[in-house]
């Protein structure tokens, strides 16, 4: 979930200390992996996991999915022959090992791609 810096504290107390979300990890700074996020938390719900991304300068809250393949490459070619394409500018990523990538699907809804 990306919020706005000024509604971000408050969104992680919500999900961590009202709901009492178990937080499985954290990352300030350059260890986010991007650019874009200044400090995440990511808390488990469910039997998946919701990051709550800190990104200033964001004008509302936006939901975006993870998907995780095995096989990265075949998932591209598959999305590749159904006429979607990466769209790795939405938010580039900072280490240059990472296997993902950014895709938005017909509604909108951005959507990352990585590898397990």
């Amino acid at each position: 979930m990306k919020i706005p810096a000024p509604d971000w504290a408050a969104t992680v107390a919500f999900y961590r200390d009202t709901l009492g979300l178990e937080v499985v990890d954290e990352a300030e700074g350059e260890a986010t992996g991007t650019a874009t996020v200044s400090h995440t938390v990511a808390v488990r719900f469910g039997p998946t996991t919701l990051w709550l991304d800190r990104v200033p300068g964001a004008a509302r809250s936006d939901v975006w999915l993870e998907l995780r393949t095995p096989h990265l490459e075949s998932a591209r070619e598959r999305l590749a022959r159904a006429g979607h394409q990466p769209l790795d500018t939405v938010e580039p990523f900072t280490a240059p090992d990472t296997r993902a990538h950014w895709y938005r699907n017909p509604a909108g809804v951005v959507h990352l791609l990585t590898e397990e």
